[in-house]
């Protein structure tokens, strides 16, 4: 099996990268990234050093045609995962420009490309910010209504309306997968977690927007990668999958979290001023995953923050040679 992962230096591109590689013996990985700023070769920097025979790469940008054109058309896969994206909530306010072009057109050229090559499956990795904010104790199914609140979350709903329309207008195998917030090793630091974790071990400030109270669903990375990994040998075509990690928590108990395992007191704790339409408690429902293919997490909660914890503990040099931090919350 030979296939394009686009984004493959992004953070769950990465860890997406090195699980399949480790679990499925006869696969093949061609990755494209843009190297961003959150997309580094060092976060595959081992699987370089290993020379490993299945897997090649290459620098560039999925909103070009020519370069994606020659990629596929020389390569030819069987199937596309597309993690490109621009994905931080606080930049597509400031700049909304680069989401657009990333996350629509880029989709579109993938889309248009893979048509024309004619690639047996497509498969774009979205998020669970697509259908906008809910109110407990209901949760999202696949068959929700798409409200996005942020221009971010907008441009992800974007792609995922032509993915589908490419399949029911053209009848191109997609799938797309909606997950809840990832956290793990190789997370640029402007998320939430590594960032809350960079601020705490250097007794600086922890800036929590608004109250506090906004809920999110948190999943350890490598149990998406295992979904992904399922939905790419299993998954059917034109469907749409939640994953999500069952483990709701305000961002203010999660704060609260992070600091006690650091054993760091909570007067770090810092209350900012809230983000324009910041959604309020986002909760997916991932009944069909588990039904229909047999998906289920791995991990829990607490132990996959103390690995996640160490890690970045034990490798402040990655963190370093990221650019300026800022106080963001997904």
């Amino acid at each position: 099996m030979h296939i394009i992962v686009t984004g493959g230096l992004g953070f769950i591109g990465s860890n997406f990268v090195r699980f399949v590689l480790n679990e499925i013996p006869d696969i093949f990985i061609t990755n494209i990234d843009a190297e961003t700023y959150a997309g580094r070769k060092d976060n595959l920097v081992d699987i370089e050093k290993e020379k490993n025979k299945n897997y090649q790469y290459f620098k560039g940008k999925i909103q070009d045609h020519e370069f994606i054109e020659n990629v596929i058309k020389t390569y030819k896969p069987d199937t596309i995962i597309n993690f490109a994206a621009e994905t931080h909530v606080d930049r597509s306010i400031t700049s909304a420009q680069p989401f657009i072009e990333t996350n629509i057109i880029g989709t579109h050229v993938l889309l248009e490309t893979a048509l024309k090559q004619k690639v047996k499956k497509y498969i774009q990795i979205s998020t669970d910010e697509v259908y906008g904010s809910i109110d407990p104790p209901a949760k999202f199914t696949e068959t929700s209504l798409i409200k996005p609140n942020s221009p971010y979350s907008a441009s992800k709903a974007g792609a995922d309306h032509l993915v589908r329309a490419y399949n029911k207008t053209y009848g191109l195998n997609t799938i797309i997968i909606r997950c809840s917030n990832n956290f793990g090793p190789h997370q640029f630091p402007e998320k939430v977690i590594p960032y809350f974790i960079s601020l705490a071990l250097n007794n600086k400030p922890v800036p929590v927007y608004g109250d506090g109270l906004n809920v999110r669903d948190w999943i350890y990375v490598l149990d998406f990668c295992s979904a992904i990994s399922m939905v790419l040998q299993k998954g059917k075509p034109g469907e749409v999958y939640n994953v999500g990690g069952d483990c709701e928590m305000t961002n203010l108990d999660l704060t609260k979290t992070i600091l006690k395992k650091l054993g760091k007191s909570e007067t770090l704790l810092k209350f900012v001023e809230d983000r324009p339409g910041h959604d309020r408690r986002y909760a997916i429902d991932c009944t069909k995953i588990k039904n229909d293919l047999g998906w289920k997490k791995k991990y829990n909660f607490e132990e996959a923050l103390d690995i996640t914890i160490n890690w970045y503990k034990n490798n402040k040099e990655w963190i370093e040679r990221r650019t300026k931090q800022t106080a963001f919350n997904k």
